[in-house]
């Protein structure tokens, strides 16, 4: 049986607040590519936070826990993994 995969965006900040703060800017309207390039300390922000297509097991567990059990297309987070706090969204999952 193959592994799935999904494909996601995140936007990764150092404090739990930063995060809340961002995500309120989305639920309002905020466009998460563009908060990605302006605020994510990861090197996919430059990309509006793209991790591209990965495999599951790729990534830490809890950013994995989110990707591929949590509904698609919504934000979930602030997510904190040893990197810093996460706002997530999986685009799409292959199950």
């Amino acid at each position: 049986m193959a592994t799935p995969t999904a494909c996601a965006r995140h936007i990764l900040v150092k404090t739990r607040e930063e995060a809340e703060r961002i995500k309120k800017r989305i639920a309002i309207g905020g466009d998460f590519g563009k908060l990605a390039k302006q605020f994510s300390i990861c090197p996919s922000g430059k990309k509006g936070g793209d991790l591209g297509e990965f495999r599951k097991g790729m990534m830490v567990k809890q950013f994995d826990t989110v990707v591929f059990t949590k509904p698609v297309l919504t934000v979930h987070g602030p997510i904190q993994t040893k990197f810093g706090y996460h706002l997530i969204e999986t685009i799409y999952r292959n199950d």
